[in-house]
């Protein structure tokens, strides 16, 4: 499949070299970052370029990318490499200078790869993957590619509905990714070794026969008159109806990565990560990433331990992140903590997880995890200020619950506390955003009471609400982005209305139109690939970045491009779907049964809440029956490994 023969992809820095210095940021295209690998391209079989489709310093902490580059590259006979989209102004230089997208470890062009896989965290990446197509000389259209071009393949997140980049794809993963490279890797090798029979044709289809490769050109879509979905139908034998998810199961089976990378530019991240369970039961009904990743499967007090030593004797990172969609869930997530800071209490590692739910925290924990770190706010994510809306979203913490979290936060010595919510969503009134105000208010007049001092700050971040797929809300109406702002500064008024309280209420929010754009691309068809290019070729680029990002280019292109399919955005945003509608990712097989969803969208309606199956009988949203899979949860009864403290006396490893 590659273009040139082997000996010929030869790297181009000295040509990128000499384009640095005119251009920001130059260290993050030059490589050679502490645990990044170089192998002999003549030396294996099958060649895969990574890509996190935006700048640098948001791609290379990804999680994903790092995992998967490490696994392939352990394979004898198969190399990675990583690519990342590169700024502006550099894009212009390459483009007059003829350099081509490159990877960061050796330079080489992409178009030599045998696979390119991209990485979707989200939506707003697409132009980004149009834009590296471009830069690599590969044509956008996965039609118009030849057999010297690299399979193009979309996984992450977004990719649990790629309809609108199937254009530009020649397949998608959805689900955990580990597995699938490797055995998409074997079936690459085979044809290789084969002559490449069939040519990519061929390659593509037996790609598909496996069940958990999606090749949307072997799938027709046929429409209705009034533009909804008919069905989608297979175009040829041997291609399943329904494509399934990919889900690994034993974590500690796949303790990876095991040698992070350490960046040499500044990134998002300054950290060693582990991720200490995948999945979440919790069952909030806005959450694609909760529903898309279930069961819960968690890594072991042992195996956490394991990874953390590794990772920090590879890194020489001073703070672990705690990783996962819920980290204080982990059933043993006390002992965790306590573990990891007696540990590294001398070197002073500090440790870290994302947002904790209000239900989930408690002082013990966050006393451990600041213990040899510094004491920065704590974030806390109610995502809806009113009980009722709660009750629709089914987020079960009550008031009650997060003034005394709190309380219990400020009375501890912190300062600062940070509060999520989102505007938006399903059912939602006015009162419902503007109670977020009264929310803050109690909760600053509570921290004064209880630290004594006024030196108290509450900081609340307001999200747009987008309903996914894959989601018992994938049904709901987007709310549209006038009405979002009009919700929000209501919310502000009332904040800055508040005179014993509003000085001491931050207020951070994204407007309502970049929200309506990743709506559109949520649960869009493959009609919006017809948009995404013409922004694109309109010069869009790194969508996620307030200050690329352009609400007036997107609705040109889209005021252009969706007419003649007799649709508009408002057809894929603020209308709600049926019951009967076929929906675009329909057949992509997350494991959740579509009846459960709907029957969890009715209960949102009624404000009914479910529980965590976790803890519970089962509730049947499919999953575990219909992927052979199961919950994976402690406690295991077993201690942090190794027990002695790091900078102990000597005397060995306790087991």
């Amino acid at each position: 499949m590659t273009a040139v023969p082997a000996s010929t992809v030869e790297s181009v820095f000295p040509r990128l070299e000499a384009l640095l210095p005119h251009v920001q940021k130059p260290i993050q295209y030059v490589g050679g970052e502490l645990n990044s690998t170089v192998k002999d391209w003549d030396a294996v079989d099958v060649h895969w370029a990574l890509m996190y489709p935006d700048a640098y310093e948001v791609g290379l902490p990804n999680q994903g990318v790092m995992i998967l580059y490490e696994v392939l590259n352990e394979r004898a006979d198969t190399l990675a490499e990583r690519t990342y989209s590169v700024w502006p102004d550099l894009e212009e230089l390459m483009r007059t200078h003829g350099v081509p997208q490159f990877t960061v470890d050796s330079h080489r062009p992409v178009r030599a790869f045998d696979l390119l896989g991209v990485s979707f965290a989200t939506e707003l990446g697409y132009t980004n993957l149009l834009a590296a197509l471009d830069l690599a000389g590969i044509p956008l259209r996965a039609a118009d590619r030849g057999d010297d071009d690299p399979i193009v393949v979309a996984g992450g997140h977004a990719a649990f509905n790629p309809e609108p980049i199937a254009d530009f794809v020649d397949c998608a993963v959805i689900g955990d990714g580990e597995q699938a490279v490797l055995t998409m890797t074997d079936i690459v090798k085979a044809w290789k070794a084969e002559g490449r029979p069939g040519g990519r044709a061929e390659l593509l289809l037996r790609l598909a026969k496996t069940g958990g490769v999606y090749v949307p050109s072997f799938y027709d879509v046929e429409y209705l008159p009034d533009g909804r979905i008919a069905r989608v139908v297979p175009n040829r034998s041997g291609v399943p109806w329904r494509v399934a998810k990919h889900t690994v199961m034993d974590l500690d089976e796949w303790p990876y990565p095991k040698q992070p990378l350490v960046p040499l530019a500044e990134t998002v991240h300054e950290r060693m990560s582990v991720e200490i369970f995948r999945g979440c039961t919790r069952g909030c009904r806005f959450c694609q990433a909760g529903m898309i990743t279930r069961p819960v499967r968690e890594r072991s007090i042992t195996g956490i331990g394991e990874m953390v030593d590794k990772g920090l004797k590879a890194t020489g990172f001073e703070e672990v992140g705690l990783l996962s969609l819920s980290s204080a869930d982990h059933s043993e997530i006390g002992d965790v903590a306590k573990g990891l800071a007696d540990r590294y209490e001398e070197d002073k590692v500090g440790l870290s997880l994302p947002s904790t739910r209000v239900d989930a925290f408690n002082i013990d924990l966050a006393n451990e995890l600041t213990r040899n770190g510094r004491r920065s706010g704590l974030t806390f994510a109610p995502e809806g200020a009113t009980e009722r809306i709660r009750k629709v979203i089914n987020k079960m913490v009550s008031e009650e619950d997060l003034i005394r979290t709190v309380a219990t936060a400020y009375g501890n010595g912190w300062r600062q506390v940070k509060l999520y919510f989102m505007c938006g969503l399903p059912t939602e009134t006015d009162e419902d955003v503007v109670q977020i105000a009264d929310m803050a208010a109690k909760v600053i007049a509570k921290g004064r009471e209880v630290a004594r001092s006024n030196d108290i700050r509450c900081t609340v971040s307001i999200g747009g609400f987008v309903p996914k797929p894959h989601t018992p809300f994938q049904w709901a109406p987007q709310l549209s982005a006038e009405d979002t702002d009009a919700r929000l500064e209501q919310l502000r008024d009332r904040i800055r209305a508040d005179k014993r309280h509003g000085r001491a209420i931050g207020f951070r929010y994204h407007d309502g139109r970049p929200g309506i754009v990743e709506g559109l691309l949520s649960r869009g068809d493959r009609r919006v690939g017809d948009v995404i290019r013409a922004v694109y070729e309109d010069g869009g680029r790194f969508d996620g970045w307030r200050e690329f990002f352009s609400y007036e280019r997107w609705m040109r292109a889209a005021d252009k491009a969706l007419p003649v399919h007799g649709v508009d955005v408002d057809w894929y945003t603020t209308r709600e779907r049926s019951y009967e509608e076929v929906l675009p990712w329909d057949h992509l097989d997350s494991g959740l049964d579509k009846d459960w969803l709907w029957e969890d969208w009715q209960d949102a309606l009624d404000e009914t809440e479910v529980e965590d199956c976790r803890w519970t009988p089962c509730f049947d949203c499919g999953v575990c029956p219909q992927l052979d899979t199961e919950i994976q949860i402690g406690p295991t009864g077993r201690k942090l490994l190794p027990l002695s403290v790091v900078n102990g006396p000597a005397g060995g490893d306790a087991a």
